[in-house]
């Protein structure tokens, strides 16, 4: 198989992005959608055609018609680029009532300077206007930004340190709320911390053992699985302490 050819993408306007790609040397081509998984549509398919246990069936929006129709009839030009994995910054911009993050591990980031300078017995304040002034952008245009943090008891020093340094937080426009682990037992969470955009996207993140980004993310936009991560985190945040409330022992 040859190197493909990116022909066009992005109908549906999220983040699982609907795109088609075609070998030049063969001529296949390559969908990316949403796998439909809605068994009346397939049941109505398989009057057509067998749909076989390693096949999926993809969702194309109608107004990929146009790319499709390129791809099949090889007019387009060679060399476009897709806009690849989308940034936080782009992801926030495209917001246009909330943005919501829940966080659930005790340690991030363990050799962040700040941090470390907190523990050395310093301010542990650094610069951080990058994020206040996408917050800060955000809520100006109506965007709701919380946070929620689900924590041990007794915390973790980073805990502390991040506690100490939310006020920061709140004054670029968050709201932030903790919530104790023990009083989240019996609540049904998801697998990993996230944040989540107009309830509509939900990029998952992924974290080494010592709490260290990966820099990996995975991305939801099925409205059936974002239902019930919608869910657990406002049943989360109906729980979770406000900031000022929230006293560290």
């Amino acid at each position: 198989m040859g190197s493909l050819d990116f022909v066009g993408g992005g109908g549906s306007g999220d983040e699982e992005c609907p795109a088609v790609h075609r070998d030049p040397l063969t001529g296949d081509f390559y969908l990316v959608g949403r796998r439909v998984t809605d068994t009346e549509i397939i049941d109505g398919l398989r009057d057509h055609l067998a749909v076989a246990a390693d096949e999926a069936v993809i969702w194309q929006p109608a107004d990929m018609a146009g790319a499709l129709a390129e791809a099949a009839a090889g007019t387009y030009e060679q060399g476009r680029q897709g806009p690849g994995e989308p940034t936080f910054a782009e992801l926030l911009a495209r917001t246009r009532r909330g943005a919501a993050h829940l966080e659930m591990r005790d340690t991030y980031e363990p050799g962040h300077p700040g941090f470390i300078d907190w523990l050395k017995g310093g301010s542990g304040r650094v610069d951080r206007t990058p994020w206040t002034s996408l917050v800060e952008g955000a809520t100006a245009r109506g965007v709701k930004m919380r946070r929620a943090r689900i924590v041990s008891e007794p915390p973790t020093d980073y805990i502390r340190w991040e506690h100490m340094i939310t006020d920061v937080n709140i004054a670029a426009g968050e709201d932030v709320r903790w919530l104790p682990r023990r009083q989240a037992s019996d609540l049904m969470l998801p697998h990993a911390d996230f944040w989540m955009f107009d309830h509509r996207i939900v990029r998952f993140h992924y974290n080494a053992g010592d709490g260290t980004s990966l820099k990996e993310y995975e991305f939801v936009s099925d409205p059936r699985r974002v239902a019930p991560i919608v869910a657990a985190f406002e049943m989360v945040w109906e729980r979770a302490i406000p900031h000022e409330e929230y006293k560290l022992d």
